[in-house]
C-alpha cells in the first residue's frame, strides 16, 4: 500500500537540535529508499518539510519505519500518516447506463 507521510516539526525544536542528526538521518533515509520502503522523497517548498511516499503494508507499519529516523527518535519531528487507495473514479467513464 502508498502511505503518504508529511513531516512536522517539533514545535518547541531549534534549528541547532538539528545537526548533531542530519548525517545519521540522511544515511537512515538512503537505507530505506535502497530497501524499497521509501519511494519517493521530497521537501515541501517553503517550509523544508519533507513529504515521503512509502509502500507499506498498512499506516501501522509506517509509522514503524518512520520512527527508525533519528530525527524522529530524538523527538525533533513527527509525521502525518495517511494511507492512500487507488482512484476509482475513472470507472464512471466506462460505466454503461442502465
Amino acid at each position: 500500500m502508498k502511505i503518504l507521510a508529511m513531516e512536522r516539526e517539533s514545535p518547541n525544536a531549534t534549528p541547532g537540535q538539528f545537526s548533531p542528526h542530519l548525517r545519521a538521518e540522511a544515511a537512515r533515509v538512503w537505507e530505506l529508499h535502497q530497501s524499497g520502503v521509501l519511494r519517493e522523497i521530497y521537501f515541501s517548498q517553503g517550509r523544508r518539510e519533507a513529504v515521503l511516499i512509502l509502500e507499506c503494508v498498512d499506516g501501522a507499519q509506517a509509522h514503524q519505519v518512520l520512527n527508525t529516523l533519528p530525527l524522529v527518535k530524538a523527538g525533533l519531528i513527527t509525521f502525518d500518516v495517511i494511507p492512500l487507495v487507488p482512484y476509482p473514479g475513472f470507472a464512471r467513464l466506462f460505466a454503461q447506463e442502465a
